[in-house]
């Protein structure tokens, strides 16, 4: 996968490979904060205040990441607020593209291709070019491209313009929240992407393995409550809801997660479509894209390009 150098779009190839065949995803290294009166966050410099359409997210409908934030974005009603150009849903040799003939559109600049738009935002970057990506457009920079980051910005920076809207990060539901935010990045969110691109069969079944335990201890801890923190929604659900949108249509078969499949877990599935029926949630799924997008042509996964018909799966049924 190619990348930008020194601020420089460069075609080359990029290992994921790590360790014994083991996939290593990169980190995002830009992390800027929005913040309610502008002061600097966590991990970023100041200056970036949450304002009324001030700020834009570039995102694809495929990336579970991306995804994340347009889960916040619905369900704290900013839809208004935050603008979102929407890439295509395929990479070509220049990375995320946009396709204007397909209502692929950069609504800020007409840009053709993403690292156009880190070439603008960022000083020199280098690095993956990746989505989502959280623009400020009053000083024509890239605040974020940590999807982690973004959605707590939109639930907390962002709440005064939403202030009918639930807190999706509470104080008192917080050591719960994180604890499963811990096992479900690396075991689940991640863990089918150790799967799908591992290297060697150990690297694989170790992946494979740590899946299907983390889809079965939720399965059990969901017996006797709604959502995986008590009774309201909170952000661990929305980072876990994009891997079960995607699981039977992408990664039960391209990424060889078939131990079993989301619908065969009967109170996932429950809670996959309860989550599905929220307000805003259902706009933000795309399966035939998915599906489409997971079994694209790759040499070392999909030579042929063949999509698979099926598995039919209707969340709203």
């Amino acid at each position: 996968m190619s990348l930008m150098v020194d601020g420089v779009w460069t075609v080359a190839q990029q290992s994921f490979d790590g360790a014994d065949g083991r996939f290593e995803r990169s980190k995002a290294q830009i992390r800027n904060w929005v913040t309610r009166d502008g002061a600097a966050g966590p991990t970023g410099a100041p200056g970036f205040k949450a304002e009324p359409g001030r700020y834009h997210l570039y995102v694809a409908w495929n990336c579970p990441w991306a995804h994340r934030t347009l889960l916040m974005r619905a369900l704290k009603g900013l839809e208004a607020q935050i603008g979102i150009s929407v890439l295509a849903p395929r990479r070509t040799d220049q990375g995320w593209v946009f396709d204007a003939a397909n209502g692929y559109i950069d609504e800020l600049f007409g840009a053709h291709a993403l690292h156009e738009v880190y070439a603008k935002g960022t000083d020199a970057y280098s690095g993956r070019v990746t989505v989502p990506v959280l623009w400020d457009t009053a000083r024509t920079r890239i605040v974020s491209n940590e999807s982690a980051d973004i959605i707590r910005m939109l639930n907390d920076g962002f709440s005064e313009l939403a202030p009918d809207r639930p807190d999706f990060y509470p104080e008192s539901l917080r050591a719960d929240i994180d604890r499963w935010n811990a096992e479900i990045y690396p075991k689940l969110n991640n863990g089918v992407y150790r799967a799908g691109f591992a290297g060697t069969q150990d690297a694989y079944n170790e992946a494979v393995v740590e899946v299907f335990e983390t889809l079965d201890r939720i399965e059990s801890h969901l017996e006797d409550r709604m959502w995986l923190a008590g009774d309201q929604v909170t952000e661990a659900d929305i980072r876990l809801f994009p891997t079960l949108a995607r699981f039977d249509v992408a990664y039960w078969s391209a990424f060889k997660c078939n131990l079993r499949r989301l619908i065969d877990y009967p109170r996932l599935w429950d809670y996959a479509r309860r989550f599905h029926a929220l307000p805003g949630v259902a706009e933000t799924v795309k399966l035939e894209i998915y599906r489409r997008g997971y079994h694209s042509r790759s040499e070392k996964r999909n030579p042929h390009g063949i999509v698979p018909l099926g598995p039919i799966v209707d969340f709203a049924g």
